[in-house]
C-alpha cells in the first residue's frame, strides 16, 4: 500500500530580496512565519503499518530547522536571494539524502502564498 505522509515544521526568519524589481516591497528587510512542509512517498512497512515514524521525518529536519529559524535567510550560504522557491531546493538538497522517501516540499510564506517542489 503506498502513500504519502507529511509533517510540519514552523520557522521565523527574516529575509530582504535582492533581485525583485526596484523599489518592490519585499526588497526591504521583513520577517515571515513560514511553514515548511515535508511529504514523503512510499510502500507501507506491513510489519509496523507505517511508512516513517514521524520522528525519523523531525531528526532529518532538526538541523535545517535550526538553521533556518531566527535567522536572517541572506546570510545563509546558498539562501542569499531566499525566496519560497530557492528556499525549497536548498531544503531538498539537504534532506532527500537522509530522507530518501521525501517526495515534495512545500513552503508557506503566508497563509495564503506557498510554493511546492518536487526534485528534479
Amino acid at each position: 500500500m503506498k502513500v504519502r505522509l507529511s509533517k510540519d515544521f514552523i520557522v521565523e526568519a527574516a529575509q530582504s530580496l535582492p533581485k525583485v524589481p526596484a523599489g518592490h516591497k519585499c526588497s526591504r528587510l521583513h520577517g515571515h512565519t513560514f511553514t515548511i512542509e515535508i511529504c514523503a512517498e512510499g510502500e507501507v512497512d506491513p510489519e509496523t503499518g507505517w511508512l516513517y515514524d514521524h520522528a525519523e521525518i523531525s531528526r532529518a529536519m532538526k538541523p535545517i530547522v535550526e538553521e533556518l529559524d531566527h535567522s536572517y535567510l541572506n546570510e545563509i550560504p546558498g539562501l542569499e536571494n531566499p525566496t519560497i522557491e530557492m528556499m525549497c531546493v536548498w531544503i531538498w538538497k539537504k534532506l532527500k539524502p537522509v530522507l530518501p522517501e521525501l517526495f515534495e516540499i512545500t513552503i508557506h510564506e503566508t497563509p495564503a502564498a506557498r510554493c511546492s517542489y518536487r526534485g528534479n
